[in-house]
């Protein structure tokens, strides 16, 4: 059994980071499909049964375009049909060129991805318009109308921000990572520098500061901000990408180059197996020193 819980852990911790990843990103894809695409793909048919009948013969529209007097009383005679009764024949018959299309766009995948395709030019094209001087202008004032309307405006700005953090072209550089004396003096926090401070607290503390992100663990996405003068932060020869995995893993995850002389990187297999020395010494009946 204690063989079992160690592999079947080992093999969670291999497999579950590859299936969230493949979780997530199939959730993003149906999410933009269903909420995307789809309508896209909704308004392009409708286009279709609009402007077909306009510019193809009558002898050369496809059969998803053709509907024949029984078709109609069929469809009538249906319980689908029951909220047609009543209406005029074209309209029975345009409901029904569009259900026909409906049925035959969702049987060919290249269809299906017709609105995808869409989407992925129409928002190309939006960055384009979007980009030069006008562009921004113009959207800096619709972004202005929008961010006084009741609701909208305690919710736009904070989801603005976040997406510029990800995606916009100026994002958040965590410029070095340091030690610094938090939340004590004694107790050396790893953090990362962001900027200079401000000037308010420059004045006050009488010595050039730095602003200093504490990322939490294990979601560095959230931590606190402080400012602490700038001699009294030790710079890491650490990348941030480092940083960030020893955050995550809560200091597990610690560089080869890092390891003090002497010391050993912790073996995962011993420490599910061998007991800590609190654990021996309770059990010894001696408290641990």
């Amino acid at each position: 059994m204690d063989d079992f819980k160690r592999f079947f852990g080992r093999g969670l911790a291999v497999l579950l980071p590859s299936i969230l990843t493949l979780w997530l990103l199939w959730q993003a894809f149906v999410f933009l499909f269903n909420n995307v695409a789809e309508p896209i793909n909704r308004g392009i048919r409708v286009i279709v049964v609009e402007v077909a009948p306009r510019v193809t013969p009558e002898d050369q529209r496809p059969d998803f375009m053709t509907v024949e007097p029984g078709d109609i009383d069929e469809f009538l005679a249906s319980p689908d049909g029951r909220p047609f009764r009543g209406r005029s024949t074209t309209a029975v018959r345009e409901h029904l060129v569009r259900r026909q299309l409906g049925e035959f766009w969702s049987q060919r995948w290249y269809l299906q991805a017709a609105g995808l395709l869409a989407a992925i030019m129409l928002i190309y094209l939006a960055g384009l318009l979007l980009g030069n001087y006008l562009g921004r202008r113009f959207y800096a004032r619709v972004e202005r109308l929008i961010s006084q309307i009741p609701g909208f405006k305690q919710v736009y700005p904070h989801v603005k921000q976040v997406v510029d953090l990800i995606m916009g072209e100026r994002k958040v550089a965590f410029r070095r990572v340091v030690m610094v004396q938090y939340p004590r003096r004694g107790i050396w926090t790893m953090g990362l520098v962001t900027s200079d401070s401000i000037s308010t607290i420059h004045d006050a503390a009488g010595v050039p500061c730095i602003a200093v992100f504490i990322p939490s663990t294990p979601t560095p996405f959230t931590g606190f901000a402080i400012t602490v003068p700038r001699d009294e932060a030790i710079d890491v020869p650490m990348s941030i990408d480092e940083a960030i995995r020893f955050f995550i893993t809560g200091g597990t995850l610690v560089p080869d180059r890092f390891v003090p002389p002497g010391a050993s990187k912790p073996d995962l297999d011993d420490a599910q197996t061998r007991p800590t020395k609190a654990a021996e010494a309770v059990g010894n009946g001696r408290p641990q020193r």
